[in-house]
């Protein structure tokens, strides 16, 4: 398991420090990281990661070079916020968080894509993210 910021360069976590949000300039060389990091191998790979577009999440599967399975955790803006607001030690305000509501494409039926509501209890969330991941065509 991966968190994708362990993947940002510098660069890209003192933007988002500095709450400047991330150009799609900036994003490219850390997705590159991503897809790279989620190549074959002999285990599963999971990466925590905000593919916010399509094509940031078409990038990542070529450079991953095998099928990927993108889990979209669905939450409201207020959710998201609250929680972010409630975890410590992490380098992105929640300033941020329009950015990327502004910048995020929803995934659509047609992609590699299983949709996870984030308003049930951790348990929950788990569950349904693991049971859907079995029923997943692979």
């Amino acid at each position: 398991m991966w968190d994708g910021d362990q993947l940002h360069p510098e660069a890209n976590i003192a933007k988002m420090s500095a709450g400047i949000p991330l150009a799609d300039s900036d994003r490219w060389p850390w997705l590159a990281k991503v897809g790279e990091t989620l190549r074959p191998g002999t285990m599963p790979v999971i990466v925590g990661c905000s593919a916010l577009k399509r094509a940031y999440r078409d990038f990542i599967t070529e450079r991953a070079g095998a099928p990927v399975l993108f889990i979209y955790l669905d939450g409201s803006r207020e959710l998201i916020s609250r929680r972010m607001r409630e975890r410590t030690g992490h380098f992105m305000p929640t300033s941020l968080l329009d950015s990327q509501f502004a910048t995020l494409e929803i995934p659509g039926k047609d992609e590699n894509a299983i949709r996870v509501a984030i308003d049930a209890p951790l348990k929950e969330i788990v569950a349904e993210i693991t049971t859907k991941f079995e029923e997943w065509p692979s």
